[in-house]
């Protein structure tokens, strides 16, 4: 395994890639309590935006600790509150396993595959809107 001396190992990097209307949040990296807090202000941000869905792609995400759950619980909640439709992908046991376990795997739209999820973000209707329905 090639590690950097540059960087810590607690490292988690956020991308954001606009597709149409909607938006896709990728992280990499360690998603617990030390690199929670950046991305899940950054996806609310995204979420101030109203976009028509939001995807979350945990594909390289290395760890994933409780904060990484709660991360996902907040932006669901905040998500179905302005009518957003949410969708998380994640192809891997070390996100997979502790959403199982936790049984958090049941109460969001989880996908394998990115451009499954895009597929039905963009067949889903926004609920609600600021300033009325579209």
């Amino acid at each position: 395994m090639n590690h950097h001396f540059d960087e810590p190992p607690d490292v988690l990097n956020t991308r954001i890639v606009t597709l149409g209307e909607v938006v896709v949040v990728e992280l990499a990296g360690e998603l617990d309590m030390l690199t929670f807090e950046e991305p899940l202000a950054r996806v609310l941000e995204v979420l101030d935006q109203a976009p028509s869905g939001l995807a979350i792609d945990l594909r390289a995400v290395s760890f994933f600790g409780s904060s990484g759950i709660n991360l996902l619980l907040t932006v669901q909640e905040r998500a179905g509150r302005d009518g957003i439709p949410l969708g998380v992908v994640a192809d891997q046991p070390a996100v997979l396993r502790p959403l199982a376990m936790t049984m958090v795997d049941r109460q969001l739209a989880m996908f394998t595959d990115r451009s499954d999820a895009l597929l039905a973000l963009h067949a889903l209707p926004a609920v609600k809107r600021f300033g009325g329905s579209r």
